[in-house]
């Protein structure tokens, strides 16, 4: 990794990739929250961040539309790409073709709670330890999340303190043995420019395939990923159920 990403000289863009092909809850993007598209409530938080520009990587043109009439950055790619990660490296490829942003950070379209103060936080792993990918966790509070497959753990090797460190694995069983704390691993990603590259080129991994989890990809290529310890799990949306309770959250609020 160059210096000046070390020395914290760091230049963020912000990718939100989304699609309409959820499985669990089809349209996704584009559920009403309280008077909003999903995805337009997750592009505010990400501008009220206040840390790049804020792109949304879309696969289709009735999401696009919903963007541009929030006044948000859209950027098209092609349905078929694989996955999230292959969706936010092509958008950053086409918003920026010169590389004058050298970090990359994917946030997941359906989080449309999140605080901004967390999308913030992904920053401090690169520029404290040096690594290439940094992602976020939290303590996991409740006993029943620690056997929820749907709940990623993740085992973290701390640096001097409880709330920064790398990541040695995740799974999707409660992990390491013995008493806690355990970690919830949260789905956000910052990436320096050439990591993302990296990563997409490489070929699905062997753990990758077993856990269904697509950052033991870079473990098992031997990238290290810092892990910033947040204070609470940002709701994320993938059912019906998970939709009623965000709606009712953010009305409260």
């Amino acid at each position: 990794m160059k210096n000046s990403l070390i020395n914290g000289n760091l230049n963020p863009v912000i990718v939100i990739p989304a699609r309409m092909g959820s499985t669990r809850l089809p349209g996704k993007p584009l559920c009403d929250i309280n008077g909003q598209p999903m995805i337009v409530h997750v592009l505010r938080r990400a501008e009220q961040a206040n840390i790049g520009p804020v792109v949304v990587a879309v696969a289709d043109e009735i999401i696009a539309e919903a963007v541009i009439a929030a006044g948000g950055n859209v950027v098209m790619t092609e349905p078929e790409l694989p996955s999230g990660s292959d969706r936010v490296w092509h958008a950053v490829e086409k918003f920026d073709p010169s590389r004058k942003y050298n970090f990359v950070i994917n946030l997941q379209g359906d989080l449309p709670g999140i605080n901004p103060k967390t999308i913030q936080a992904i920053l401090n792993p690169v520029q404290s330890l040096g690594c290439e990918i940094s992602t976020l966790a939290s303590e996991i509070k409740e006993n029943q999340d620690c056997n929820d497959k749907d709940t990623v753990k993740v085992v973290i090797a701390f640096q001097n303190s409880n709330k920064l460190g790398t990541a040695l694995y995740f799974s999707r069983v409660q992990i390491p043995f013995g008493q806690g704390p355990f970690y919830h691993h949260i789905g956000i990603y910052g990436y320096t420019r050439d990591a993302l590259e990296k990563f997409i080129c490489l070929p699905t991994s062997i753990l990758e395939k077993r856990e269904k989890l697509e950052q033991l990809r870079a473990l098992e290529a031997g990238t290290r990923i810092g892990v910033e310890i947040v204070d609470t799990v940002p709701d994320g949306v993938d059912t019906p159920a998970d939709l009623d309770r965000v709606r009712n959250r953010l009305e409260s609020k």
